[in-house]
């Protein structure tokens, strides 16, 4: 059972809400840490939410846990993360030998209002909760979604050979095994992909506060989110549509090694019955 304890910080777990200079620059690191996260036990007294877990950390930083296995982090010192990151150990599950992670800039400007420039930081007035967990939900989806297509792609381009002999040739590939481990990758990834992450559900915070779902959106729309899901779904029905026509072939082949056999039995014993009759029966 993993260790229910909460994870450390550096100032004390009832600090008051950190202060943030009335314009100020945060990094946002994305890091993608596993398959998932246990985040159920964590009882801490500075809690942001529960869904995601969401807490400060640090003297003046945020951290967001997403079960899908990334970690937010917003405002820590890399000796902050570093903490974050050995406290989640016991909690990971699949851990990556390497950790993925991408940089965000996070800009407050209380002059001006939530947006989102194409290629540049992410402008908000301040980093209130409700604009923490969105921008933490779109960050944590996008680095989600970049590891779910590098696996389809992966998947895609193994079965792409078998494809091409079967179209060039019109004869079923001759290495079976590699056929069938093929098919065992791909439904590893259909496995795996399968409801993990919902990228175009929205966050919890918005049914609350509905008013941060255009920075939602913007953000969302900056990393295409849903035309990335869609072009994932699409790769997965292409998945799914070759390892049965691969599965096919194989039960096809084993339909027909089986029909010959019974078939070379039955010559071999009526073989055997004329043997009996005329050679053995003439004596």
């Amino acid at each position: 059972m993993p260790d229910s304890s909460p994870l450390p910080v550096s100032a004390p777990a009832a600090a008051p809400a950190p202060a943030t200079p009335a314009r100020a620059r945060l990094t946002a690191r994305t890091l993608l840490l596993g398959d998932r996260i246990d985040t159920a036990g964590l009882e801490r007294s500075d809690l942001v939410s529960t869904t995601p877990l969401a807490f400060r950390s640090g003297v003046a930083g945020y951290a967001v846990l997403f079960r899908y296995g990334v970690a937010v982090l917003i405002g820590l010192s890399p000796v902050e993360e570093d903490e974050v990151v050995r406290a989640l150990g016991p909690r990971l599950f699949g851990r990556y030998e390497q950790v993925e992670d991408e940089s965000t800039l996070v800009e407050i400007a209380p002059e001006q209002d939530d947006q989102v420039v194409p290629g540049g930081p992410v402008a908000i007035r301040a980093l209130t909760p409700p604009r923490l967990l969105v921008i933490a939900d779109v960050l944590a989806k996008n680095a989600a979604l970049s590891r779910d297509e590098r696996e389809a792609a992966r998947v895609l381009e193994v079965m792409e050979p078998f494809a091409a002999t079967l179209a060039r040739t019109g004869k079923t590939p001759t290495n079976r095994r590699q056929m069938l481990r093929t098919i065992g990758q791909a439904l590893q990834v259909q496995h795996r992909l399968a409801g993990r992450v919902e990228i175009e559900d929205k966050p919890d915070i918005l049914w609350d506060q509905a008013e941060f779902e255009r920075l939602w959106l913007r953000l969302a729309d900056e990393y295409e989110l849903k035309e990335r899901a869609t072009s994932l779904a699409r790769k997965l029905e292409v998945i799914d549509d070759t390892a049965r026509a691969l599965t096919e072939l194989i039960d096809t082949e084993r339909s027909v090694r089986l029909e010959m056999t019974i078939v070379l039995l039955i010559v071999v014993e009526v073989l055997v019955t004329f043997y009996e009759l005329f050679v053995r029966g003439g004596h």
